[in-house]
């Protein structure tokens, strides 16, 4: 399969069906920049229509997962207009939405630390398996700044209160704190970090990747509506999964003992 180049990224796709989506600016630690934010929602809207994806790995070149906002383009913004720096938000908005939206699962392979954007980056994965080193920070507000498009991950993630003191002290968190707030998944020595992917992928490839999909539009669904509406809505989903190809042939394989086609051996 033929990947797409890019310059701040590297992609890569294997004979799983896994994707390995790599920020590729170590010598800024990652930091998000104009080109960076754009094919990062280039990579996640190609990735999205790309048929056979089982999942994404996203993690970063160097020893830091992502910084945040690049200060030097950050700078580039006092002296844009309001016009322009509302363009350069929407773009970091609908780029976090295309990663969040991904079909398929998006697992974190945190390899480092983590400050302002790049927790908004870890908030949009569906596993943050992380190392134990890592340091993680929402740092806007000591620049006089907000946690802006990243606030709706993060809470979703964190919960209110937790994203309440972190965002309002910037408070530096261990790799522990931020598993135990709900930011990551998993901490892991750093020579574990691979182990504890693949133990990840291992699980979602016994998965049926359409079911996969439609869980994660439940998920997301059923966050954002009361219980009355939730129910019908997953009542119906539940009615047209039976009547998928899928549904019919994990019922067939069970029965009959044997792996489903989708099974990843």
């Amino acid at each position: 399969m033929k990947t797409p180049s890019f310059e701040t990224l590297l992609l890569e796709i294997d004979g799983r069906g896994v994707a390995r989506l790599t920020l590729n600016r170590p010598d800024t630690h990652n930091a998000l920049n104009a080109t960076l934010i754009v094919e990062l929602h280039q990579a996640a809207d190609w990735l999205g229509k790309t048929a056979d994806l089982r999942a994404v790995v996203l993690t970063g070149a160097g020893k830091t997962f992502c910084a945040g906002g690049d200060l030097g383009w950050m700078q580039q913004n006092i002296n844009k207009t309001r016009a322009e720096r509302v363009a350069e938000s929407t773009e970091l908005a609908l780029m976090l939405r295309a990663l969040n939206q991904l079909p398929m699962p998006l697992i974190g392979r945190v390899n480092g630390p983590a400050y302002g954007g790049g927790v908004g980056m870890i908030s949009v994965c569906d596993i943050a398996v992380a190392v134990d080193s890592g340091i993680y920070c929402l740092t806007e507000v000591r620049l006089g700044l907000l946690p802006a498009n990243i606030a709706p991950y993060v809470v979703a993630r964190m919960g209110e209160a937790n994203a309440r003191r972190t965002f309002l002290s910037a408070k530096r968190m261990t790799a522990a704190e931020a598993h135990r707030l709900g930011l990551l998944s998993e901490v892991v020595a750093g020579d574990q970090l691979d182990a504890a992917v693949e133990r990840e992928l291992a699980y979602l490839l016994q998965c049926a990747p359409g079911a996969v999909a439609t869980t994660k539009k439940l998920v997301s669904y059923v966050h954002g509506h009361d219980l009355p509406t939730s129910m019908i809505y997953a009542a119906d989903k539940l009615a047209d999964a039976w009547e998928t190809d899928e549904g019919r042939e994990g019922i067939a394989a069970f029965f009959a003992k044997r792996p489903p086609a989708w099974h990843n051996s």
